[in-house]
């Protein structure tokens, strides 16, 4: 799983639209789609405020798995 399609599975199972998390983060639904697609990398800045948002950690959040580490 890439960046983009990470940030997209945890929206959709927190089970937000894109305009309905760039209302509750600041974060411009644009950016949002830009994000998901993989059209561009996310700022750090934003993936703090999602993870913050979803309440997980970074590595959540960009789906990276490091259990047993």
């Amino acid at each position: 799983m890439n960046i983009g399609e990470a940030l997209k599975y945890q929206r959709e199972l927190s089970g937000y639209s894109q305009n309905a998390l760039s209302k509750n983060t600041g974060i411009s639904q644009p950016k949002l789609s830009y994000y998901e697609s993989g059209k561009h990398l996310p700022l750090i800045d934003d993936c703090i405020k999602l993870a913050d948002f979803y309440g997980i950690s970074l590595d959540e959040l960009v789906g990276r798995d490091v259990k047993g580490k």
